[in-house]
C-alpha cells in the first residue's frame, strides 16, 4: 500500500545538535505516523541535503510527498533557495516529483509561523526555567 513521503527540512549547522534536533524531530513524526515515510534534509552543513533526500524516495511506494520546514518564519531559504531547489516558482507551492515508474504530487508546506502550539511550548519553557528560581 502507498504511503506519503515527508521531507522535513532544516537549515542545518556547524553545531551538530541542530542536525540532531531534525533528525530527532523526523523520528518522533516517523514513530508517531507510520502511514508515513519520514527523510530530513539540510540547506547547508549537514548531511543529507535537501536534493539527496529527494533521491531517497524516488524507489520508495509513495503516492505524494509534503516538504515540510522546520523554520519559524519566512525568509530568503523559504521563500526562494528551498522553493528552487524543488523545482518550484518563488511563490508555487505545488510541484510534480519523478519517481522511478510514475510522477506523484508534490507539495511545500509553510515556516511554523505565529502557531498557538508555539506559544504554548514558549509558556512551557518559561514555566520550566522560572521553576529553577
Amino acid at each position: 500500500m502507498s504511503k506519503t513521503g515527508i521531507l522535513l527540512v532544516g537549515h542545518g549547522s556547524k553545531k551538530e545538535y541542530n542536525q540532531s534536533l531534525i533528525t530527532k524531530t523526523a523520528a518522533i513524526i516517523a514513530e508517531k505516523h507510520p502511514d508515513y515515510i519520514v527523510r530530513c534534509g539540510f540547506m547547508e552543513f549537514n548531511e543529507p541535503t535537501i536534493k539527496a533526500s529527494l533521491d531517497m524516495f524516488k524507489n520508495d511506494d509513495i503516492n505524494s510527498i509534503a516538504v515540510v520546514p522546520l523554520f519559524l518564519a519566512r525568509g530568503v531559504h523559504i521563500d526562494e533557495d528551498i522553493p528552487g531547489i524543488l523545482g518550484l516558482s518563488q511563490g508555487q507551492k505545488r510541484g510534480i516529483f519523478s519517481l522511478a515508474n510514475k510522477e506523484i504530487p508534490l507539495v511545500y508546506a509553510d515556516p511554523i509561523g505565529p502557531n498557538p502550539l508555539l506559544a504554548d511550548l514558549m509558556m512551557e519553557n518559561a514555566k520550566a526555567a522560572l521553576d529553577t528560581i
